[in-house]
């Protein structure tokens, strides 16, 4: 089947083709299919312990007997430490995306040379924020470990 091309006021543009999409629809279905399969597999066959004891009741805590309450409080560390990665993350969230656009071969030559300079002062900016964060939590002593 022939896509005739639409004009637009952008230009001349292949028309809308719904045939285009049926990879995506199959990959849906297969999806679908596979999460409601696996689960009915669980339920449908004897996958479960066919004998309920005490030990295969039992919560498995990485291979040792679990010990104590589960409503024990953590120290705030792991919580520090938690945080600061997502922060230090999520800073490449952010770079990655503006280093393609700015320096990719693909990139539009008049973006970068109206924006290219602004951009990139305010990703200066946006690091020596993270530098400076990153020496304020070395100073406070968030990364020692006691």
């Amino acid at each position: 089947m022939k896509v005739t091309p639409v004009q637009t006021p952008a230009g001349l543009e292949p028309a809308f083709d719904l045939a285009s999409y049926y990879p995506l629809l199959i990959y849906a279905v297969v999806v679908v299919l596979f999460a409601v399969g696996t689960i009915a597999a669980t339920h449908l066959f004897p996958f479960k312990p066919r004998k309920r004891t005490r030990v295969k009741q039992m919560t498995y805590e990485s291979g040792m007997d679990p010990v104590g309450s589960a409503r024990m409080q953590f120290d705030i560390k792991f919580y520090l430490i938690a945080i600061l990665f997502l922060v230090f993350d999520v800073e490449l969230l952010f770079l990655y995306p503006w280093a393609v656009i700015a320096y990719g071969d693909g990139g539009d030559q008049l973006w970068r040379r109206v924006f290219g300079t602004i951009v990139f002062l305010e990703i200066l900016v946006f690091m020596t924020t993270l530098v400076i964060a990153y020496f304020y939590a070395w100073k406070k002593g968030v990364f020692r470990w006691r």
